[in-house]
């Protein structure tokens, strides 16, 4: 496994995040924990999670699961940088009070409590804003921050699914007021969805947070979904399905498999690797299912992708390019 620092911090993390969203929903208990035990074995010290994870009534169970995991000891908990996030109303029973979710003072008390208790653990290293909270002064969450810091709840703060404005006004108030800041930033970035590049990328390099790319394979869209589907081995669904339904779409992820296929490479591999390249980004989540996903997804560490091959990915799924170039003179 190769590391790197988390931005402009002292904090070293693998190339590769593991997302653990499907534990739970998708993979149950036992499979969970012999994923995260391969993982860790592998090299791969950085676990993204989130406390909504395992969704609906079942919202924390992926927390959890995390927990019991930790629990059994072993060093675990020492040799992972434990990343959540915060935002989603957290409710139970069905009930939607207020105050139970986004980023004021209280819910971030709250939700920290609560995170730290499924978790089974007495500090997240960062803990992660999921969505901007355009109720509450920015102020008044890095105030919550602060104070979580210096109770030693959490190490670090990082945003997801900030905008480049919101990314420079939430670190230009934390220097105001002395606070250290976001250091990372996780954001929807593929081959297939670039627009980050335009924006939020270079605002995360300027202020010196890292990149976290999610949905590495666009839903699956660049993990081979053709070849899949024409050998009777996956059914197309969710994001891949409505993509593939735009014919100028399919066309470019056939092109984008034929291409794959010329350099003797696996899609959802190079794909991965792609991402590796690109300026400022810390590491691809990858959000195994099973053990085989998460082998394929660590050969991607160790793929070299020629220029040649960079140069024909970027011909089928183009960059916007930078701003404000890409819009104006």
């Amino acid at each position: 496994m190769k590391y790197t620092q988390l931005g402009r911090t002292g904090l070293k993390v693998s190339r590769l995040v593991l997302g653990t969203m499907n534990f739970g929903p998708q993979t149950d208990e036992a499979a969970s924990h012999g994923i995260m035990d391969s993982a860790l074995g592998a090299g791969i010290n950085f676990f993204d999670t989130a406390n909504v994870y395992g969704w609906g009534e079942e919202k924390g169970r992926t927390e959890e699961i995390i927990g019991t995991w930790f629990a059994q000891g072993g060093g675990r908990r020492d040799k992972v940088v434990l990343a959540t996030k915060v935002y989603a109303n957290m409710g139970t029973d069905g009930e939607v009070w207020p105050n139970h979710d986004k980023l004021s003072a209280l819910n971030i008390r709250r939700a920290v409590d609560a995170s730290l208790k499924r978790l089974q653990t007495d500090y997240i290293d960062l803990y992660q804003f999921h969505h901007i909270d355009r109720d509450t002064p920015v102020e008044e969450i890095w105030q919550a921050i602060d104070v979580l810091i210096q109770q030693g709840k959490i190490l670090y703060a990082g945003s997801s699914n900030f905008p480049g404005w919101k990314i420079a006004q939430t670190n230009e108030t934390a220097r105001r007021l002395g606070s250290y800041g976001l250091v990372s930033e996780q954001c929807l970035y593929n081959l297939a969805e670039r627009r980050a590049e335009m924006e939020v990328i270079p605002a995360a390099q300027e202020y010196g947070l890292g990149v976290i790319p999610w949905s590495p394979l666009h839903g699956g869209l660049l993990g081979g979904v053709l070849k899949k589907e024409a050998e009777g081995k996956r059914r197309r669904d969710g994001r891949s399905a409505d993509a593939l339904a735009n014919s100028s779409v399919r066309e470019k992820v056939q092109a984008y498999e034929d291409l794959l296929d010329k350099h003797g490479l696996e899609p959802g591999e190079a794909a991965l690797a792609w991402l590796l390249t690109r300026p400022g980004v810390t590491g691809p989540i990858v959000g195994p299912r099973t053990a085989e996903q998460l082998q394929s997804a660590l050969r991607a560490v160790e793929l070299e992708l020629n220029e040649e091959l960079l140069a024909s990915l970027d011909e089928i799924f183009p960059g916007p390019g930078p701003s404000p170039e890409a819009f104006a003179w």
